[in-house]
């Protein structure tokens, strides 16, 4: 019979995967900038079999592109991309948000409630980083209770993008305008309300407007450079 052998875990590769994900998604790693996997080693204080590990699963989520005998990049986004992706978005939250109401409504309203009083204190610092996390938090509440593990992990292979789009590109804007702000707490209230209509309309126009932002902002990057 043929072995069914596990590999030990890869602890050290998901440690380098997990703190290079944060940092992509924070913005220590700019959007389309290089990553030298031996000036990462090196940081890590480990070698680069981990670090090209890690990549590869980063690659997977999205976030990183590997050009063979070229090199490895923090993704960039193109317009058709965004779109795609707000496409997706549209169309997935606010089912996610229905099957959350039915399956756990008390616990996806505390977590939605949490992050939003979180974007408060984000608002307040004008912490576009911690502002990004909530808003992400927030977004991510609908899945985490949705019930359905399906459709969480098909928003589980976008959301690492989203997150990074948010922080980088979107929340500076949001910490010095109230209106992101002000939507996230309307789709509370439609969610309490269990007011679906009203919830996928808002939820269509932010993401609509998210995206706009994002080829907005970097388009002017690139016009910078």
């Amino acid at each position: 019979m043929k072995s069914f052998r596990l590999d030990p875990p890869k602890s050290l590769s998901a440690k380098v995967m997990l703190r290079l994900r944060q940092a992509i998604i924070e913005g220590e790693l700019a959007l389309g900038a290089i990553i030298a996997e031996e000036t990462l080693a090196q940081s890590f204080g480990v070698s680069r079999t981990p670090v090209r590990e890690a990549l590869n699963q980063l690659q997977l989520q999205g976030l990183v592109t590997i050009r063979p005998q070229v090199g490895s990049f923090v993704f960039r986004p193109s317009p058709e991309d965004i779109s795609e992706l707000c496409e997706f978005r549209s169309v997935i939250e606010p089912r996610a948000a229905e099957l959350a109401f039915r399956h756990d409504r008390d616990g996806t309203i505390a977590a939605m409630a949490a992050a939003i009083a979180d974007m408060e204190k984000a608002l307040e610092k004008r912490d576009n980083v911690a502002y990004g996390r909530a808003d992400t938090a927030l977004h991510e509440a609908l899945f985490a209770h949705c019930g359905n593990s399906y459709i969480e992990e098909s928003y589980r292979l976008a959301a690492g993008k989203i997150a990074a789009l948010r922080t980088n590109l979107s929340s500076p804007i949001d910490v010095q305008n109230p209106t992101s702000y002000e939507e996230h707490r309307s789709f509370l209230r439609f969610f309490e309300a269990g007011d679906f209509a009203a919830f996928e309309r808002l939820m269509v126009a932010h993401v609509t407007a998210s995206g706009r932002t994002y080829v907005k902002v970097l388009e002017e990057r690139a016009g910078r450079l």
